[in-house]
């Protein structure tokens, strides 16, 4: 236990060092969010029953997890594997299981601090959670669970940078603005709306936006299909897993 927590320091501190991190996973979400707030944030988004201060607040206070499960997790993975550094460390005591969980602690940690400033300055806005709170964190938990085991799996999946920065490139963008993140999902088409609905991020979404009022009906089947697909990406990262 002390060398993972000595490890993870080291991964921490290399995390919040990074000027991307710095910009896209806590600054551009507040951002976001006071632009949108000061636009429409007290109209109804659509026919969700929330203001868009509140459809806003839940929406981008995944953008850390998204930022961190494709641009941390396998970039950090595959950069290693890339240089060498992996296969140095297999003839060390560390294990696999070690270092993914060094790096996804890591990477949790950037979406909590990007979340904590959101919340803090949701909350000078003038946002109050009517839902409630404990249940809200873990459906958040949750998304970030699930979304993480993703980026682990394309982390196992992804030999070589150039295959990583493609496969993340397919999935961060798309996710990050089609799923409801950044971009309010109440603004789109009903067409993309129902396709929103079946990307990982935005059934967590969803699941958070009904939490967040105190509205649990019809939650169970998003919440099973983000624990499924939690085991099923965790267990492939886990499979597919190579020091070179």
């Amino acid at each position: 236990m002390k060398n993972f927590w000595k490890m993870y320091k080291i991964e921490q501190k290399i995390f919040f060092r990074s000027p991307d991190v710095i910009l896209f996973c806590l600054l551009m979400p507040v951002v976001v969010f006071v632009l949108i707030t000061m636009i429409s944030g007290n109209k109804t988004a659509a026919d969700t029953g929330l203001t868009y201060l509140q459809s806003a607040f839940v929406s981008l206070s995944t953008v850390g997890i998204c930022c961190s499960a494709f641009m941390s997790i396998p970039i950090t993975m595959v950069e290693l594997r890339d240089q060498g550094i992996l296969r140095r460390m297999y003839c060390s005591p560390c294990s696999p299981a070690r270092l993914l969980a060094c790096d996804t602690f890591a990477s949790g940690g950037i979406a909590v601090a990007s979340t904590i400033i959101l919340t803090i300055v949701a909350v000078i806005f003038g946002y109050r959670m009517s839902g409630n709170v404990l249940i809200y964190l873990v459906m958040w938990l949750l998304t970030m669970l699930s979304m993480f085991s993703v980026g682990l799996m394309v982390a196992g999946l992804c030999r070589t940078t150039k295959s990583m920065n493609i496969a993340t490139s397919l999935l961060y963008f798309p996710m990050l603005l089609f799923s409801g993140a950044t971009i309010p999902a109440e603004v789109f088409p009903l067409g993309v709306r129902a396709v929103i609905k079946w990307m990982p991020l935005g059934i967590g979404i969803d699941v958070l936006k009904k939490v967040s009022v105190g509205n649990y009906s019809g939650i169970i089947l998003p919440v099973i299909t983000l624990l499924v697909i939690a085991v099923v990406c965790t267990g492939i990262a886990i499979k597919t897993f190579r020091w070179e």
